[in-house]
C-alpha cells in the first residue's frame, strides 16, 4: 500500500515538548504546504530543546489532484478520527489523528483554497479545560496574524477536535485564499518559529507585533465557514464587498445572477461587522457559503 503521507522528525539533543505542525489538509492550499517544506529545511540544527514533526502534505490524494476532497469524495477536516481499515480519506485521519494524539501542542495550517479567500487570522476552539486554553489563546497570540478567533468547542471531525478531546494546545490559521500569495508563505514560516519559540524550542528574539483583534465566540457552529451567508439560489455570485469592509446588518455584499441574466436574488448581511471571507469563485450552489462577517467595529 502507498505511503499515505511522510512526516519529518527534527530533534533537539534537549528534552522538552514534543510539537506538530501540518499543512495540506485540503489539496488546493499551496501556502502552508510550502511553509512547511521551508520549516524543514530552515529548523534543522536549530531546535534548542524538545522536537518538532512536520508534515508538508496531508491529504497527497487530494494535493496531487488540486483538489479540496480525495478521491472517495470525503473532506478530510470532517472526518478525523477516521478509520484506519476505511477509504483513502479515512486512513489518512486515522493517521494524522495519531500523530495529534502524541503531540504536546499543534498547529494546522489552511487557506480558502480555490473557493474562497480568507483574512488571515489564527484560530482555537474554546477549550473547557483553562490551562488548555490559556495556552491556545497565547499560541494564536503569538502566531502573529491581525486577526484571533476563539470559536464554538462543538465542532467535530477536525483536527482540532482531536486535539481538544486529548487536552492538546492546538491552533489552525487561515491566510490567502483564491489566487496563490508569495508573501502568505513567509507570514506562516515566522508564525510557526513564533509558537515553536513560546514552547522553547528555539531562542527567543524580539519581533514587532501586529496590531491584533481578539474575538471569542461560543456559539454553536461559530468557526464553520462553509455555511456562512449561504447562497439562496444557483448562479453567479456578484460581489459588492471586499476583504476587510465593514458593514450594517442588512448592508448588501452582492447579488445573484441566474442563468437567464437577472439579479435574482440580493444577498444581504447577517449581522454588523467586518468582512473576513469571501467567495473566490463565482459560480455558486444553492446553499454554498458567499461571504463570512467578524463581530468587529471599525
Amino acid at each position: 500500500m502507498a505511503e499515505l503521507f511522510s512526516s519529518q522528525i527534527i530533534k533537539s539533543s534537549k528534552e522538552g515538548p514534543n510539537g506538530l505542525i501540518i499543512a495540506g489538509i485540503h489539496g488546493d492550499e499551496y501556502e502552508p504546504v510550502l511553509a512547511v517544506m521551508r520549516l524543514i529545511k530552515k529548523l534543522e540544527g536549530r531546535l534548542i530543546s524538545g522536537s518538532i514533526t512536520l508534515v508538508p502534505v496531508t491529504n497527497r490524494n487530494a494535493y496531487f489532484s488540486g483538489s479540496r476532497v480525495g478521491e472517495d469524495g470525503l473532506d478530510l477536516a470532517r472526518t478525523c478520527p477516521g478509520n484506519s481499515n476505511g477509504s483513502i480519506t479515512e486512513r489518512v485521519a486515522a493517521k494524522i489523528s495519531e500523530l495529534i494524539k502524541k503531540a504536546d501542542f499543534f498547529i494546522d495550517m489552511h487557506t480558502g483554497g480555490n473557493l474562497f479567500e480568507i483574512s488571515p487570522l489564527s484560530g482555537y476552539m474554546l477549550h473547557n479545560d483553562p490551562s488548555v486554553l490559556q495556552k491556545q489563546r497565547e499560541m494564536a497570540a503569538a502566531f502573529n496574524l491581525p486577526i484571533v478567533w476563539g470559536t464554538s468547542p462543538e465542532l467535530e471531525g477536525r483536527t482540532l477536535s482531536v486535539a481538544r478531546d486529548g487536552n492538546i494546545p492546538a491552533i489552525y490559521t487561515e491566510n490567502g485564499g483564491g489566487a496563490y500569495r508569495t508573501e502568505g508563505v513567509e507570514e506562516l514560516v515566522d508564525g510557526c518559529e513564533n509558537v515553536l519559540e513560546l514552547f522553547g524550542l528555539l531562542p527567543q528574539q524580539k519581533k514587532k507585533k501586529k496590531a491584533m483583534v481578539n474575538i471569542e465566540d461560543d456559539k454553536p457552529g461559530s468557526g464553520h465557514l462553509q455555511v456562512m451567508h449561504p447562497s439562496p439560489d444557483e448562479g453567479v455570485f456578484i460581489a459588492k464587498v471586499g476583504l476587510g469592509d465593514f458593514v450594517k446588518e442588512g448592508d448588501g455584499l452582492g447579488y445573484i445572477v441566474n442563468d437567464k441574466g437577472e439579479k435574482s436574488t440580493q444577498v444581504l448581511a447577517q449581522q454588523s461587522g467586518m468582512v473576513f471571507l469571501k467567495r473566490a469563485v463565482p459560480m455558486a450552489k444553492a446553499g454554498d457559503a458567499l461571504a463570512g462577517i467578524l463581530p468587529i467595529k471599525k
